[in-house]
């Protein structure tokens, strides 16, 4: 199973040791990972140190090291250059889609994540019919923004009346942050891994971006984090502790389903970015997007 390295306490030094990622503190080791297992390393910690050949090591095995403001959002990503076997194709056709592919697959997207929505307020017993029945309103592109209009239904119902969704903001903001930065590291290995280039986005194209895809790929699989921060900010409250910090890590072992097929969260990125590979080079866009789980599947979610 992949997993998620948090580097979150201060003055440790990470290296590689036989192929492991070992954490010291002080000279002595405090942990050890395989580094075959690791998907990603999210690094808060101040005067954190590592070694080069730790990092290419990593960057060998397609896993990205992420590096974190204060508010747990990521500032920084490390990815490594050699990609999917067959990424110069890819790319080319990727860069070669014309513009209403891009926004057919946009559509699909935003209709995913908004019955993703629905069902995880179903899952909290919330009504969903507010949410669900804008998604037969998406069309090609979202020309009308309604990706938005559900947030906007959406929020109040998942966090309370009173939330308000802000990556600098408090409350349950920072168990969001840090639970998409988990999803976006998850999204963009998979992206990278499938031969796509991360900054050419369906949707995303804001300049300085550079996992403008990651954060298109990714939007069905937020509702997941949603559900999972509600959790831990009601039972546990809204500090991002350590244990908060694995409950939202283990969202890419998730399992969920798609034809048929159950995989974890970390399989279903890579089989929907791969789905769009092949559609950039068909010329169709067929993509591989996530069935919503049972109410009782998702709140499992947080735990």
């Amino acid at each position: 199973m992949e997993q998620i390295v948090d580097i979150s306490s201060d003055g440790r030094h990470l290296s590689r040791d036989r192929g492991f990622l070992k954490v010291e503190a002080d000279g002595a080791e405090v942990g050890r990972v395989p580094l075959d297992r690791i998907a990603a390393v999210i690094l808060h910690g101040h005067g954190t140190t590592w070694t080069a050949s730790l990092m290419v090591e990593l960057a060998r095995r397609g896993a990205l090291t992420v590096l974190c403001g204060r508010n747990h959002a990521p500032v920084a990503l490390l990815w490594p250059i050699e990609g999917h076997h067959a990424q110069g194709g890819r790319m080319q056709a990727q860069w070669a889609a014309s513009r209403p592919a891009m926004k057919q697959a946009w559509k699909m997207i935003v209709q995913s994540k908004i019955m993703m929505q629905a069902a995880a307020l179903r899952s909290v017993g919330e009504p969903d019919a507010p949410v669900s029945i804008l998604a037969r309103s998406v069309r090609s592109g979202d020309p009308a923004n309604i990706e938005a209009q559900a947030a906007r239904r959406y929020w109040p119902l998942m966090m309370g009346k009173d939330f308000r969704r802000d990556v600098g903001g408090g409350g349950a903001n920072g168990l969001l942050n840090y639970g998409y930065t988990v999803l976006r590291a998850a999204t963009a290995r998979a992206v990278i891994g499938a031969g796509l280039h991360p900054t050419i986005g369906l949707h995303h194209r804001a300049q300085g971006n550079s996992f403008a895809l990651a954060d298109d790929l990714m939007e069905p699989f937020r509702p997941l984090v949603d559900l999972a921060a509600r959790r831990i900010a009601r039972e546990a409250g809204p500090d991002v502790t350590s244990e908060a910090k694995q409950a939202l890590a283990r969202i890419i072992a998730f399992d969920m389903e798609v034809d048929g097929v159950t995989t974890p969260v970390s399989g279903m990125l890579s089989r929907l970015a791969l789905s769009l590979a092949r559609s950039f080079e068909s010329g169709r866009m067929e993509l591989g997007l996530p069935k919503p789980p049972a109410p009782l599947r998702l709140m499992e979610l947080g735990r």
